[in-house]
């Protein structure tokens, strides 16, 4: 209870530093339209709280996330523990991997609007930069997965979906659970960073662009503090949801 009470403190010291350095630099740099007073961008943002359109356009946002990471967590886990378990298949798709980790954002954009609609390119894209960090995670984690629990089940039988969902993934969850926790961070960025450039209706990419338009940057960094609200309570799910569960037995 003690460390997490520390935790929270020096997380609101870092929330005041990220303050003090914008201020900074609209000092540095004598342009407080592009670097505005911290309690203008605070101002900015309780009234952006206060409108209602602006939860719907978290909602698309959010939706489009979540779609991402579940579509990315069911291939990228498929795709690891079948990498986990072959040296050729994951010698084979390692090219792949390495070409959806390098390839810029841009490109794969463009590439797919070209071959879909403008209003998947968010989920689709994100997913496709997504798989390859939550497959390597579920690969190693079966590679490291306790061998005398492995020759257990081999006793029952031969591999299949459900020793997968009850014995593999729960061995591998340390492994997923931070995959996830950086799947939700970049996934956001990634969301957004589309949304932006397909100009997604109502989503929070398009009142960034709006915004930048018009020129209000302090609706910049407002929308930048929700977009790490909703990362940190993405985030946190899964600590929530074991909690729960935990209670409720």
């Amino acid at each position: 209870m003690e460390r997490s009470k520390r935790e929270t403190l020096i997380f609101c010291l870092g929330i005041i530093l990220l303050g003090t350095l914008v201020q900074a630099a609209g000092m540095m740099k004598g342009d407080r339209i592009v670097f505005p007073g911290v309690f203008e961008i605070l101002k900015a943002f309780f009234q952006l709280l206060e409108k209602g359109q602006t939860y719907a356009k978290i909602f698309v946002t959010l939706r489009h996330l979540v779609a991402a990471v579940l579509i990315s967590s069911v291939l990228g886990i498929s795709i690891g523990m079948a990498e986990g378990r072959s040296l050729f298949l994951r010698t084979l798709l390692r090219p792949t991997m390495i070409l959806l980790r390098s390839i810029p954002m841009v490109i794969m954009v463009v590439i797919i609007m070209v071959l879909t609609k403008y209003e998947r390119v968010p989920i689709l894209a994100t997913s496709l930069f997504l798989i390859p960090l939550i497959s390597e995670a579920a690969c190693q984690g079966y590679l490291n997965l306790d061998q005398s629990l492995i020759d257990v089940y081999r006793l029952e039988g031969n591999f299949s979906l459900r020793v997968a969902s009850q014995v593999h993934i729960p061995l591998m969850a340390g492994y997923l659970k931070q995959a996830y926790i950086s799947s939700v961070g970049m996934g956001m960025k990634l969301v957004v960073s589309t949304e932006y450039l397909v100009q997604t209706r109502n989503s929070l990419g398009k009142a960034i662009h709006t915004s930048s338009y018009f020129n209000e940057y302090q609706d910049i960094y407002a929308y930048a503090l929700i977009m790490i609200m909703l990362v940190l309570l993405v985030g946190e799910l899964p600590s929530l949801i074991g909690r729960f569960s935990r209670s409720a037995r």
